[in-house]
C-alpha cells in the first residue's frame, strides 16, 4: 500500500531537488525550457517566453498541497537547472512512471543519473512504490544511458507508440526497476 506524502526536498552529493517556487519560472525558461534541443524528444514544445514558464511554475506550485503530487525542480548551487516528476502512476500495481529534463549545458556530467536515483529511492523507500518505469524515444539513446547508469534495466521497445509534435511515430524504449533490482545494479557497479 502506498503512503503518499508528496514532494519532499531531496539532497544528493551535488544537487538539491525541491518543490518549485513561484520565482523559478525565469530560471526554468533560461536554463532549459526555451532550448529546442532539450525538448526535442519530449511531448512539449520549447517555451516561447518566460511568461509561459512562469505560468507553468505557478500551476505546479499550487499543486503542492496534495500529498499525491511528485514534481521536483533540480537545483545546482541554488540555481534551477532541470525537472523530474512522476508523470503517471498506478495505485493498484504500485507502479510509477518518471519523466525528466536537464539544462543542455550540464549534459554528460552524471547529474540526471544522480537526480533519477535520488527520486527513485525516495519513491521506493518513502512512498512504497514497487516498480518504477521510464520511456524514451529510440532516437534519443543518451536518455537510455542515463536510465541504465541509474540502475534501470531495458525491458523492450514499444513500436510507433507515440505521435510526436512533428507528426512522426516514435518507437519508445522502456526501462524499469524494482527497489531490489536498482540496488543490485548499484552493487554490481561498485565491484
Amino acid at each position: 500500500m502506498l503512503k503518499h506524502r508528496g514532494t519532499d526536498t531531496l539532497k544528493t552529493e551535488r544537487l538539491v531537488l525541491r518543490p518549485y517556487l513561484e520565482g523559478d519560472g525565469d530560471s526554468m525558461y533560461r536554463n532549459w525550457a526555451s532550448d529546442p534541443l532539450v525538448s526535442r524528444y519530449l511531448t512539449w514544445a520549447p517555451h516561447e517566453s518566460p511568461d509561459v514558464s512562469r505560468a507553468l511554475v505557478s500551476e505546479w506550485a499550487a499543486c503542492y498541497g496534495s500529498d499525491r503530487f511528485y514534481h521536483w525542480v533540480i537545483t545546482l548551487d541554488g540555481e534551477p537547472v532541470g525537472d523530474i516528476s512522476v508523470v503517471r502512476w498506478n495505485e493498484q500495481n504500485e507502479e510509477a512512471e518518471l519523466g525528466y529534463c536537464l539544462s543542455r549545458s550540464l549534459w554528460g556530467q552524471g547529474l540526471m543519473t544522480e537526480a533519477l536515483r535520488a527520486v527513485s529511492l525516495y519513491l521506493f523507500d518513502q512512498i512504497g512504490f514497487h516498480r518504477i518505469m521510464l520511456r524514451h524515444d529510440r532516437l534519443n539513446p543518451a536518455s537510455g544511458r542515463v536510465m541504465q547508469k541509474a540502475g534501470f534495466l531495458y525491458e523492450g521497445c514499444l513500436r510507433e507508440a507515440l505521435l510526436t509534435r512533428e507528426g512522426r511515430w516514435a518507437d519508445l524504449c522502456v526501462y524499469g526497476a524494482t527497489r531490489a533490482s536498482l540496488l543490485d545494479c548499484a552493487k554490481e557497479k561498485q565491484l
